[in-house]
């Protein structure tokens, strides 16, 4: 017994090591429609992705075996008796299209995956996901109605909405809309296996069961061109029914579905009055079901909030707040039956975005008395968000809360920049500590002042409300952070965070360009500050959201607007600019190069053509000469459109590059003619542009700003021959003016590409690294915590604006040095190439890619260079070497064979693992 009791752990840990060397690795993160576990799928063929682990170096898959299953049960026994895609050969992880029969409506979905790696080994199969589809038609609302507590009359429509105060409509948009809450009790009386709720609130909503909120979501549903899409949600509400008696509440507020004509808004519109449509699918574990559907048989009563507007705020009467409403049991006597509403005349479509959520509470750093009876509290930090307050006091009593991201020099909040007048005013019922957050409105603030009740610490008298708490709530979309960046320069961190904070408080279900006075979805950013965002976040739901809004905003003639949704037809180059609505042309190139989403580039096609085609009718000769320019360049005049840029060059060459996009678009989707039609279109453009614009002699491009040298160089419109000599011409006329920042909204981004592209990451060090001059360093310097509109920070622009952020892609790209090669989607084939530069010691920068983790580390010291690298599985990895010691190079301490480029830099080529390099420099 002694040899077998040293003989068994012995067999095991064989066993172990037999099963590991058959391993390939772990399959994990798997998503159904890019999303983890999603609900509420509306299409017919989703796509399915995966991520590869594996503790072995230079891993990667040459085959797969989904399995799909209508029950877990039947999963977990391989019977994919829904879809068994058999083993198939391919490498494909990321975006691979559900090839099964037709999915049924509410129907929820099991899966799961197998791969074999290079080498011939098998994986085990992977934990279980699932997918719920959601309705699929009009028919699967199983005869839902739309209802509200009144009724707007068609003719006080005012769509599309008016820019401005909206005093030429009359009396239309003057009226208050009631706030309503709906209510609806149902009785349980068998046992539940699952309940699903499918529900939507025009403008937005608040959902509860039986007291609960439902979800974790602020402004649902997403907004929208009303009179062309709606949007509903998906939630698992299992856990919120009980046997017996339940019941829903619903409150609905107004959004961008009704602004009116009260403090401030940038536009009027008025698709008409909250409204809802909700069905609540109840499946029992002995295989019946039941629904309840949203009808006339609801009861509705005004809510407490007498006032909501997405621009001006809100009001909330605690009074009128009635205690159980939306429990079982309540008395609702004395509501009213719910009305028929006409529902909204687009579509009625399942939201796939992730929801604005709560994203962080944010305390109060400092509170003073500016003036007697005012309090102005000082968050500390400038972003989107809502208020929480925690208050006591007598019933009645009146607080006014206003937000401001600036204050003026005697402490008052100022909204000159932002949006005036916006504030929120809370009347307490007089019972204990009152809690309140605002539910339908939000605003881009640091400071607040209250009005009308006093901190606990200054022992108020005792009619005077205390304020128990206070903090700010940041609210924005729920897109999960998929990079980090931090090194060794703090004035670079600093920047980092600045831009951070208004990439976060301007992604909501739009991309803004700042959270308070415009709110709207201004294109130009989308793809300027594209990948400064995406190496964030993961933002391709709302990318592929931005890409429909387009698309349904799109006008006959072809022209895509600057903003979409397109609420209100702005006039001249803030409706028509070419600069702004390339966007419909280079989002979906963008979400094919970081996604592999190839679907969305099927599908946006047609309104790509058109674009393309409306902007060659608006070409003289192959030249725009219209729009709104490099939008906020530095130059001697105040800020707004171009000033050191002709705005002709600026268009024509976003014209080229959307026809270069365009003609590469219709060749991987196989419309090879239509690409070559592409090509020779490219050829006139680009000969044109550099007939009008390019001085040959001098080698420079029209006037020689920034932005003039630097998007010719990066859209490809320059010749070969040529860019040396214009890029040195750039470099030069950068180093003469003291290496400042002039470039605008459209320009920088495209500077900062070129110079990288070019060499010049020392020169951009320069140039940012510094406070004395307008830019990051300069806002930072006048107390900016979120990047602000203007390279000086203005005060009397916003101080809280998502363009000119375009230096986070280069800490990602240049520093971090993580990109991916020409030709490669999805990051399956990457580049390591970081710049060292300027007085930085080290870097750590990783992205979280669609195959998984890309890591990219580096410390220098003492001429000693040490990088860690990590390159996830299923992908293959240029890794460049900033030495001139090819033979000092090591790896894990070990020699490694370096190959050297004609220009003379070291690469190193290998697949998927954790590499620790060390060199001389």
């Amino acid at each position: 017994m002694t040899g077998l009791k040293y003989l068994i752990p012995a067999l095991a840990i064989l066993w172990s090591f037999s099963v590991n060397a058959q391993n390939p690795g772990s399959i994990t993160n798997l998503k159904c429609d890019s999303r983890i576990n999603p609900l509420g799928i509306a299409i017919q063929n989703p796509s399915l992705s995966w991520e590869l682990h594996s503790s072995e170096k230079d891993t990667r898959q040459t085959s797969y075996h989904i399995l799909v299953a209508d029950s877990p049960e039947k999963l977990q026994n391989n019977n994919g008796n829904i879809w068994d895609s058999k083993q198939v050969k391919s490498d494909q992880s990321v975006q691979v299209e559900y090839a099964g029969p037709s999915l049924n409506a509410e129907r929820k979905y099991y899966w799961k995956v197998k791969i074999v790696s290079e080498s011939g080994k098998e994986s085990p199969w992977s934990e279980p996901a699932t997918w719920q589809m959601g309705l699929l038609s009009a028919k699967d609302w199983d005869k839902a109605q739309w209802i509200s507590y009144e009724n707007l009359p068609e003719p006080m429509r005012v769509v599309p909405g008016v820019h401005g105060d909206g005093k030429e409509l009359g009396s239309k948009a003057v009226k208050r809309s009631v706030v309503p809450q709906f209510r609806k009790e149902f009785k349980i009386e068998k046992q539940i296996r699952n309940a699903t709720l499918y529900i939507s609130g025009l403008g937005h909503y608040e959902a509860s069961i039986n007291g609960q909120k439902i979800g974790k979501s602020f402004l649902a549903p997403g907004w929208t061109n009303y009179d062309k899409v709606s949007l509903y949600n998906t939630y698992d509400v299992t856990g919120f029914i009980k046997s017996g008696k339940n019941a829903i509440g619903v409150i609905v507020g107004n959004g961008f579905y009704n602004i009116n004509r009260e403090r401030y808004r940038k536009l009027v519109i008025s698709y008409g009055y909250p409204k809802m449509i909700g069905k609540l699918k109840i499946d029992y574990t002995d295989g019946s079901s039941t629904t309840v559907i949203s009808g006339t048989d609801w009861k509705c009563d005004l809510s407490p909030i007498l006032f909501s507007s997405i621009y001006g705020g809100e009001d909330y009467d605690a009074r009128m707040e009635q205690k159980g409403w939306n429990l079982p049991g309540f008395n609702d006597i004395k509501w009213k039956s719910a009305m028929v509403a006409a529902g909204p005349s687009g579509a009625l479509t399942a939201e796939t975005d992730n929801p604005v959520t709560v994203r962080e509470n944010i305390t109060v750093k400092k509170t003073e008395q500016p003036a007697p009876g005012k309090y102005l509290y000082d968050f500390g930090q400038n972003c989107s968000g809502i208020i929480e307050l925690k208050v006591t006091g007598k019933r009645g009593s009146v607080i006014k809360l206003t937000p401001g991201e600036l204050i003026t020099k005697d402490k008052a909040i100022n909204q000159k920049a932002s949006g005036t007048p916006y504030f929120y005013t809370y009347t307490l019922k007089g019972e204990g500590v009152e809690t309140w957050r605002p539910r339908f409105s939000y605003y881009g603030f640091r400071y607040l002042m209250v009005e009308g009740a006093a901190p606990t610490s200054e022992k108020p008298g005792k009619y005077k409300p205390q304020i128990v708490d206070l903090q700010m709530l940041h609210t924005c979309n729920s897109a999960l952070k998929t990079g980090e960046f931090t090194c060794s320069n703090q004035l670079f961190n600093q920047i980092y965070a600045l831009i951070d904070w208004a990439i976060r408080s301007n992604i909501q279900s739009v991309v803004t360009d700042c959270p308070h006075r415009e709110k709207l979805g201004w294109l130009e950013q989308t793809y300027l500050m594209g990948a400064s965002m995406f190496y964030n976040y993961d933002l391709y739901p709302l990318y592929r959201k931005a890409i429909r809004d387009m698309i349904v905003s799109q006008t006959a003639d072809g022209l895509v607007p600057d903003i979409a949704p397109e609420f209100v037809p702005f006039q001249g180059g803030f409706r028509d600019s070419p600069e702004w609505g390339s966007a419909g042309v280079i989002l979906p190139w963008m979400l094919w190069q970081w996604n592999s989403d190839l679907s969305v580039v099927r599908e946006a096609l047609p309104m790509m053509k058109k674009y393309v085609a409306y902007l060659g009718t608006k070409a003289d000769g192959h030249i725009l000469s219209y729009g709104l320019g490099d939008w906020f360049d530095y130059g001697p005049k105040a800020p707004g459109e171009a000033q050191l840029t002709p705005k002709s060059l600026t268009a024509t060459a976003i014209y080229y590059y959307d026809i270069v996009l365009l003609g590469k678009m219709m060749e991987i989707t196989d419309h090879k003619d239509d690409a070559r039609e592409m090509q020779a279109l490219a050829a006139e453009v680009r000969n044109a542009f550099n007939s009008k614009f390019f001085n040959p002699k001098t080698k420079v491009y029209s006037t020689g700003s920034q932005t003039a040298m630097a998007m010719p160089l990066c859209v490809g419109l320059v010749d070969e021959k040529m860019k040396t000599a214009v890029l040195t011409n750039l470099v030069d006329s950068i180093t003469k003016s003291g290496k400042t920042l002039t470039a605008g909204d459209i320009g920088f981004h495209f500077l900062v590409k070129a110079l990288e592209e070019g060499g010049g990451s020392q020169l951009l060090f320069d140039m940012n690294f510094r406070n004395d001059v307008p830019g990051y360093g300069f806002q930072l310097k006048k107390g900016a915590t979120a990047l602000t509109e203007s390279w000086p920070a203005l005060e009397e622009v916003s101080n809280n604006h998502l363009m000119l952020g375009h230096i986070m892609e280069w800490f990602y790209t240049g520093l971090g040095g993580i990109k991916q090669e020409e030709g490669s989607t999805g990051f399956s084939k990457i580049i390591i190439k970081p710049e060292i530069v300027g007085d930085l010691t080290w870097v750590k920068s990783s992205y979280q890619s669609p195959y998984g983790l890309i890591r990219s580390e580096w410390k220098k010291e003492n001429n000693m260079l040490e990088m860690v690298v990590e390159i996830p599985a299923n992908t293959a990895a240029t890794i460049y070497f900033p030495t001139l010691y090819k033979a000092s190079v090591t790896e894990n301490g070990k020699k490694i064979t370096v190959l050297k480029f004609p220009n003379g830099q070291y690469f190193y080529k290998t697949g998927s693992g954790t590499y620790h390099f060390k060199m001389a420099i």
